[in-house]
């Protein structure tokens, strides 16, 4: 199992991705890179819990604060 999400979060990269996290926010970003604790580093990342989308640019989020990841699906 835990290769399949290491293998799909490295196809992901470089890619747009959203977040939902434990303080009920929503982020999405372009995923640069992540280890093995879902430690996540995300470029042009914004906020858009609110109508207003929060630009927050590159940041970096701790695995324990995030409840889900949407990666792009797979073209074929």
């Amino acid at each position: 199992m835990a290769d399949e999400i290491s293998t799909l979060m490295s196809n992901s990269k470089t890619k747009d991705v959203l977040l939902r996290l434990r303080n009920n926010k929503t982020v999405h970003g372009i995923l640069k890179d992540f280890d093995i604790h879902m430690n996540l580093t995300l470029d042009n990342a914004e906020d858009i819990s609110d109508e207003n989308p929060v630009n927050l640019g590159t940041i970096l989020l701790r695995g324990d604060n995030i409840l889900s990841i949407s990666v792009p699906t797979q073209e074929s």
